[in-house]
């Protein structure tokens, strides 16, 4: 039996419909340059479509080139709505109050999109709540869009369902602060705060508790069945092998190697019983950590423009010249002739 191969992620066609309008916005028409991506009108149309994570940062780079417009996510974001998100969005959209919503669309994060990296995350205590977006470091011209679409988006499409404005008490972002830094502030009522720990924005407990005028009790539960239902199916995992691979991608990162043990308590059982497990089904902990680094350098390589340190980073290698050696045992090329390889 073949083994399932790792990808870097992919989302919802839907998310393309904010940057086809915040290309128009900025008078350009973006239809030519979604054709050149393959994304014409039957393609956007088609139920349950999804684009792969680094198709959609070529995308968005292109845009970004197009217009001109290096804040052209904060444009996405501000013009993106909850229906964009699939049934998670719709579903969010019929929430109580901005917090039930919030919490709606992040818990059903994976019915739209799906990266190796992680998942965002709420996390509320008693005077308000984070929501909080995954690194997606290093950072670059083909990805600090997503982290301002999304954070952008998030307080857009919140502001739609309470029917008024919404800004974060507090914004923070990973990377340095751009040129167009001073663009974000709109976004938060105090000073946003670059080359952060996290990418994250804060709201208060009462921006949490405003209520939805569109709000319908018994739409609103009969839609959170049909989210954890396809949530079920979509994350649901047949063997202990699978269930390693997809935690193994949050914690290869930092030129750090995770080990059996650190898995073991994540999964929480004993790391012999880990061992046991895995050679019932005919493998290893080291097998699966191997195949894993495998697919994703081949992805990155193949499907990024990163650099060979910058991949190596991503993958828990302590550095790059590690890397290189590994790429050479496991496919007989070295990284840059995979690449030269891979070009048209």
């Amino acid at each position: 039996m073949s083994r399932p191969r790792v990808r870097l992620g992919d989302l919802s066609v839907g998310f393309i419909q904010p940057l086809a309008d915040a290309l128009q916005a900025q008078g350009h028409d973006p239809h030519p340059l979604l054709l050149r991506y393959g994304l014409d009108a039957p393609r956007l149309a088609e139920a349950g479509a999804r684009l792969s994570i680094p198709r959609y940062m070529h995308l968005g780079h292109a845009a970004i080139a197009l217009c001109g417009e290096p804040a052209l996510g904060l444009h996405m974001g501000r013009l993106s709505r909850l229906a964009q998100a699939g049934l998670a969005g719709v579903t969010a959209a019929q929430a109580p109050t901005v917090g039930d919503a919030a919490r709606t669309l992040l818990r059903f994060e994976p019915l739209y999109a799906g990266n190796y990296r992680g998942q965002s995350r709420f996390l509320e205590d008693s005077q308000g709540a984070w929501l909080q977006f995954y690194s997606i470091s290093p950072y670059n011209d083909y990805n600090r869009f997503v982290v301002d679409s999304l954070l952008s988006g998030w307080l857009a499409q919140l502001a739609t369902l309470a029917a008024r404005p919404v800004q974060a008490e507090r914004l923070e972002i990973e990377f340095e602060a751009p040129s167009y830094a001073a663009q974000y502030q709109g976004l938060c009522s105090t000073p946003v705060q670059f080359a952060a720990t996290a990418n994250q924005l804060r709201l208060s407990r009462a921006t949490l508790a405003l209520p939805n005028p569109q709000h319908c009790p018994s739409t609103w539960q009969y839609l959170l069945q049909l989210c954890e239902t396809d949530l079920a199916q979509r994350t649901r995992i047949r063997s202990l092998g699978e269930r390693i691979t997809h935690l193994l991608g949050p914690l290869l990162n930092g030129g750090r190697e995770p080990d059996l043990e650190e898995v073991a308590r994540h999964l929480q059982m004993p790391s012999w019983t880990l061992r046991r497990k895995l050679a019932e089904e005919g493998t290893g902990f080291r097998d699966l950590l191997n195949d894993t680094r495998r697919d994703l350098a081949e992805t990155y390589i193949r499907d990024t423009a990163l650099a060979f340190g910058e991949i190596a980073y991503l993958l828990g290698f302590a550095s790059a010249e590690a890397f290189q050696r590994a790429f050479k045992r496991w496919t007989g090329l070295t990284p840059g002739a995979f690449r030269r390889q891979q070009l048209p």
